[in-house]
C-alpha cells in the first residue's frame, strides 16, 4: 500500500513537519508497548506453573509475533518519513533486507491469525467436553505452534521472488514488487493477494465467530453431570467464561484493526480509480493495523486474573531488584 499510494498526486493537507512528527511519535509509542506487552506475557507464562497450558502456549506464540511484527515493518516506514528515497541499503544486502523485512512482517501476521484459530478450537473443545482431559494436549500444541510458522512461511515464500530491490536513474532506491519477472504473466499479484485475504483473514474470521458462537451457546445451555459439587461446576463455568471473553476481545480487535487494511489492499489492486481521500484512509488502516500487535497483551490483562496476578509479581521482582 505504502509503495502505490507514494506514487500518487494525493496528499494529506497537513504541515509535512508536523505530520513526521506525529507519525513518528505513534511508530515509537506503539513500538515500545508492543515491546514490553508482549515481553511481559512470555516471561509471565514462562515463570507462572499454572498458566503453562495449551491455550497460553498459542497467547505466548500470538505475543511473540506481535513482537516481531514492529521490528521488521517500522524501521522501514521511519525512513520513509524523513529520507527522500523508499530504500537506504543498496548491494547484496539491501536485496535480501528488501525481501526478508516484508516476509517476515506478513509471516507474523499469518501466525497470529492462526494462532487465534487455534485458541479457539482450545476453548471449544474445553467447553464441550469440560470433563475429558485437554482437547489439545501439550505436546500436540509444541506441533501446531510449529505448524503456524511453516505453514506462514510456505504461503509468503513468493514474497522472497517478486519482492526486488530497483535502483533508478537518479540513484534512489526502492523496493518493489516484481511480480511478472519473477513468475511471468501466466498468473497475478492481485489473484496472489486476493487468495491470501481470503483463506488467511476473511474465512479464520468466519470460522472464529462459528466457533465462539458454539462456545457461547453452549456455555449458556451447559450442565455439567457427574459427582462433582456445584460450587466446582461453577468455578468451571465461570473460569470458562472468562477465557472466552479474553478470547473473543482479542478476535474482535484483530478484526477492528487488520479488516480495514486489507479492504484498501484489494481496492489498490482491483478498483481502477480511486479518491483522494483514499490516501487518508490508508495512512488510518495502516496505522490501525500495526496498532494490534501492542493491544493483544493487554487484552490479556484486562481480562485474565492469572495474567494480571503474574504482571503484578513480575513487576514486584523488578521493584525488589531495583531496591
Amino acid at each position: 500500500m505504502n509503495t502505490t499510494m507514494n506514487g500518487s498526486s494525493c496528499s494529506i493537507s497537513l504541515n509535512p513537519t508536523a505530520r513526521r512528527i506525529g507519525e513518528t511519535f505513534a511508530y515509537c509509542l506503539i513500538f515500545v508497548v508492543s515491546l514490553v506487552g508482549n515481553s511481559f506475557i512470555g516471561i509471565i507464562v514462562y515463570k507462572t506453573q499454572t498458566l503453562r497450558k495449551p491455550i497460553n502456549f498459542f497467547v505466548v506464540n500470538m505475543a511473540i509475533s506481535d513482537l516481531l511484527f514492529p521490528i521488521f515493518v517500522f524501521p522501514g516506514q521511519l525512513t520513509l518519513l524523513y529520507v527522500d528515497s523508499q530504500w537506504l541499503i543498496g548491494g547484496p544486502l539491501g536485496q535480501a533486507l528488501c525481501k526478508l523485512l516484508e516476509f517476515f512482517a506478513d509471516v507474523s501476521s499469518l501466525v497470529s491469525i492462526q494462532s487465534l484459530v487455534l485458541i479457539a478450537v482450545d476453548r471449544l473443545g474445553a467447553v464441550l467436553f469440560p470433563l475429558r482431559s485437554p482437547f489439545i494436549s501439550s505436546k500436540l500444541c509444541s506441533v501446531f505452534i510449529l505448524a503456524t510458522w511453516i505453514i506462514a512461511m510456505a504461503v509468503n515464500s513468493p514474497y522472497l521472488f517478486f519482492l526486488k530491490l530497483v535502483e533508478y536513474a537518479d540513484g534512489k532506491l526502492s523496493c518493489e514488487i516484481r511480480w511478472s519477472e519473477a513468475f511471468g504473466d501466466s498468473s497475478s499479484k492481485e489473484d496472489y493477494f486476493l487468495a491470501l485475504a481470503v483463506v488467511f483473514l476473511y474465512f479464520p474470521i468466519a470460522l472464529l465467530i462459528m466457533l465462539y458462537s458454539i462456545i457461547v451457546i453452549k456455555l449458556r445451555s451447559q450442565k455439567i453431570p457427574g459427582e462433582h459439587s456445584i460450587i466446582v461446576e461453577q468455578e468451571r463455568a465461570r473460569r470458562n467464561r472468562k477465557v472466552v471473553k479474553m478470547s473473543m476481545a482479542i478476535v474482535v480487535g484483530f478484526v477492528l484493526c487488520w479488516v480495514p487494511l486489507s479492504i484498501g489492499i484489494l481496492l489498490l489492486f482491483f478498483a481502477p480509480e480511486l479518491p483522494c481521500g483514499f490516501f487518508l484512509y490508508s495512512r488510518i488502516a495502516l496505522f490501525l493495523a500495526y496498532s494490534n500487535c501492542a493491544i493483544n497483551p493487554w487484552i490479556c490483562f484486562s481480562f485474565s486474573t492469572n495474567f494480571r496476578q503474574g504482571l503484578k509479581k513480575l513487576l514486584k521482582c523488578f521493584d525488589d531488584a531495583d531496591e
